[in-house]
């Protein structure tokens, strides 16, 4: 790929390798702003070459790279000019010696991979001839370890008591993390103050790695047994050994932990199930509606105070699903900034039921750390003092959360109470008035824009947003500044108003909000 240019007038725009398991993995050198269109292009090939668009490059290919063994993967090729008859020879002669060198390559990997598994089996045989000599002793081990361990598990201590028990036994500092690599209990000396805030990727790539082991893993300097009870990973159990000192009698120990400690840990998950079950049933009913007195009983009974007032605050962020992972991912951002609060999710948006007046930026931050991206909108309700007023005060909720993604700074926070003009234009007014309001305001503009696929209403609603600046309306619609002023002059004879008098311009300027907002942009 970084040769690529030698052959013509090429540029590599990207490279993918196929895996074992069919899948196309991409190059860490692929060009990062059209690769979703070549991803897409190249799955779809299905094996053979093809030809792939990209915008700006008059000619582009997929070119397979095929060996004896068939298609190793795939080169995008794109062009500045179409290649001649001989820049096409000669990019196809250097695909194939690229072709050939994967090969070779591949065949590299197998004979070293064949070399690691005949290398695991040696020791493996290794292992089981000690095993063998020391069946006796282990045997005796294994018993002591087994019964402190049940004695753990029967005297109920939970996590504390196994890691004590542990670090007891192994003379290692002995750790419980939750799946997300949150500490749960320490026992033992050199305990880090302040513990480490997990990084969510490198917690993945962690437990992924643990889990292709057989038994525990050792992963920088921790020997690590996953508590998975039934497949699911609820957390962690490791030994901090990082002079490489643990025998198969810690191996051993540490098994027998992790298998005591994991019907601690599927209580308390099916506990937390429970309580969040609870507290998404008693949010749905109050964001639907229903009665005051059985809604101050149920909330006592999950332990949240519905006495208080409340705001009503709607996360959506536009590269994440709203499913139960990023319900989760909310409340745990909730709760790291101070939030109490009972929690649920709609099809596009999760809920927050708070009972306090939200941050302005802090659950925003908080969220932007937990998903590390900043692509989240977020909308909050004027305060609400009874459990009769949560439907509406949802809506508020709702309507800020539109606000927000409609407005020139799609994301951040935007609270009901802060937005002025706006709020009249709610879920809850007369739409065939304002449907009227629009026709009559914008009706002419949108009936050019349809007869002549142009975007003079669009271009009219990024005026008013950018405060009638014309260099920062022509930026914001990638224009030059003279089509800016061709497409106003045609705005004001089309529409017949005047820009420059005052009651016109609010006239439309409110009129373009409200086909933005409201109506949602459409004819």
């Amino acid at each position: 790929m970084d040769h690529i240019a030698a052959a013509g007038p090429y540029s590599a725009e990207a490279g993918y390798l196929l895996q074992a398991d069919g899948d196309m993995v991409p190059s860490p050198g692929n060009r990062k702003d059209h690769s979703l269109t070549v991803d897409r292009r190249v799955r779809n090939l299905a094996g053979q070459d093809g030809p792939v668009a990209v915008p700006g490059s008059p000619w582009g290919q997929a070119l397979g790279l095929r060996g004896f063994e068939g298609l190793r993967g795939y080169l995008v090729v794109t062009s500045r000019t179409r290649p001649t008859e001989a820049e096409r020879s000669l990019l196809a002669t250097l695909i194939r010696h690229t072709a050939a060198a994967l090969s070779v390559a591949f065949a590299h990997r197998r004979r070293r991979e064949e070399a690691l598994e005949l290398h695991r089996l040696r020791e493996e045989r290794a292992a089981l001839q000690r095993q063998l000599i020391a069946v006796a002793a282990e045997l005796a081990y294994r018993r002591a370890v087994h019964a402190l361990m049940a004695d753990v598990a029967a005297s109920g201590g939970g996590e504390e008591a196994v890691t004590r028990a542990l670090h007891g036994l192994t003379g290692l500092p002995a750790l419980v993390e939750d799946r997300f690599g949150r500490l749960r209990s320490w026992a033992g000396p050199s305990r880090p103050d302040p513990y480490p805030e997990p990084d969510p990727v490198r917690q993945n790539a962690l437990l992924n790695a643990a889990a292709r082991e057989a038994g525990p893993a050792r992963i920088k300097g921790r020997l690590i047994a996953l508590v998975r009870p039934h497949g699911e990973v609820l957390g962690m159990l490791a030994l901090v050994d990082p002079r490489g000192q643990a025998d198969e009698h810690t191996v051993l120990a540490l098994e027998q932990a992790a298998t005591s400690l994991a019907p601690e840990l599927a209580h308390l998950r099916n506990l937390a199930e429970v309580e969040l079950r609870l507290h998404r049933e008693l949010a749905d009913d109050l964001l639907a509606g229903t009665d005051e007195t059985s809604a101050y009983a149920r909330s006592e009974a999950v332990g949240h105070d519905l006495h208080r007032s409340h705001y009503i605050v709607v996360v959506q962020w536009s590269d994440r699903t709203a499913d139960d992972s990023f319900a989760q991912t909310v409340g745990r951002a909730a709760s790291a900034v101070g939030m109490r609060s009972l929690l649920t999710r709609r099809a596009d948006h999760v809920i927050l039921l708070a009972d306090d007046r939200p941050h302005a930026r802090a659950l925003y931050e908080a969220l932007i750390l937990e998903t590390g991206a900043p692509s989240g909108s977020i909308g909050v309700s004027a305060r609400c003092d009874s459990p009769d007023d949560i439907p509406q005060h949802y809506q508020e909720a709702q309507r800020a959360l539109e606000v927000r993604r409609h407005s020139r700074k799609r994301y951040g926070t935007t609270f009901f109470d802060q937005l002025g003009l706006y709020r009249i234009l709610g879920p809850g007014n007369d739409f065939r008035e304002l449907e009227a309001f629009v026709h009559e305001w914008l009706g002419q503009l949108l009936d050019y824009d349809a007869r002549n696929n142009s975007t003079m209403a669009e271009t009219l609603a990024r005026y008013f947003d950018c405060g009638g600046n014309y260099d920062e309306t022509a930026a914001s619609l990638a224009i030059h500044r003279s089509t800016l002023r061709y497409r106003l002059q045609r705005i004001r004879e089309i529409s017949g108003n005047d820009l420059a008098n005052v009651e016109d311009r609010l006239n439309l300027q409110v009129a373009t909000r409200v086909w933005k907002i409201v109506l949602g942009g459409s004819g």
